[in-house]
């Protein structure tokens, strides 16, 4: 893998990128969503994208803030990240977190923020679409996969079919959980659930969502989004099925599918 450049060190060079790699916190900090992280760099250095990141210019876009009723902590954290996307004149955003995506995408125009901002998985979808990038080698033809709709990307933003098209692109078998797509349910970690306890109640939500998993038959839990990654990664040991499912981002199951 090639060095990842910031947009501090293409400036020096009076260069602009394609594209702004907006990383988030889980895939600075989380030892498990820094292998997205890693994953998607890949790709797109596979694919010939021109990109960079911040790097420690990067701040939390402040989602966890908003989403817990901080809205002043949520618009300090906006502001600093405006002008600094807005001094190196950023014009395209790509995310592999879907909380980043909606906060940049919904609530940063109003702040002053105004970008054309993707998921990630959007984002490989028209890579694959244009001959960018082409799956070889069928790793994982044939196998049965399910995908778990995160949130702030189905939801919130009706994006069903970029993550399934890319699935279906690696020619795996894709099966649907019996909540999915506009009817689907939570990994249990939006809004800023995934840092505090769980509210007293009959089952954690991640149980109930992984058990939906499991129920499919799937030995592949699609995700794309890290804190869903978390999530469903717990509730599969939380039910001892490690050794028999595995959860893996979108990017990572089609880096495993593609070559330079």
């Amino acid at each position: 893998m090639e060095a990842i450049q910031t947009m501090a060190d293409m400036a020096a060079r009076s260069e602009k990128p394609d594209v702004l790699f907006w990383v988030g916190c889980a895939g600075s900090f989380d030892d498990r969503a820094k292998k997205i992280t890693r994953s998607f760099a890949e790709l797109l250095q596979k694919a010939g994208v021109s990109f960079a990141v911040l790097g420690q210019e990067e701040s939390c876009t402040g989602d966890p803030a908003k989403r817990a009723g901080n809205e002043f902590l949520f618009q300090m954290q906006a502001a600093m990240n405006i002008q600094t996307l807005n001094a190196y004149e950023v014009k395209r955003v790509v995310t592999t977190c879907p909380h980043c995506f909606n906060t940049l995408k919904n609530e940063y125009p109003e702040l002053g923020g105004n970008y054309e901002v993707l998921h990630h998985t959007q984002f490989l979808q028209k890579l694959l679409d244009e001959g960018k990038l082409k799956v070889e080698g069928g790793a994982f033809k044939g196998r049965k996969v399910t995908f778990h709709d995160p949130c702030y990307l189905g939801r919130a933003n009706d994006e069903f079919e970029a993550p399934r098209s890319v699935l279906r692109d690696l020619e795996a078998d894709l099966v649907e959980m019996k909540r999915c797509k506009n009817r689907g349910f939570c990994c249990g970690a939006g809004g800023a659930q995934m840092f505090k306890e769980a509210e007293k109640g009959n089952k954690e939500v991640n149980i109930e969502r992984t058990e939906e998993a499991l129920d499919t038959g799937a030995e592949i839990v699609a995700v794309g989004c890290p804190f869903c990654t978390t999530m469903m990664t717990d509730g599969v040991k939380n039910k001892e099925e490690e050794a028999r499912v595995k959860v893996y981002d979108v990017s990572e199951l089609l880096n495993e599918s593609t070559r330079s």
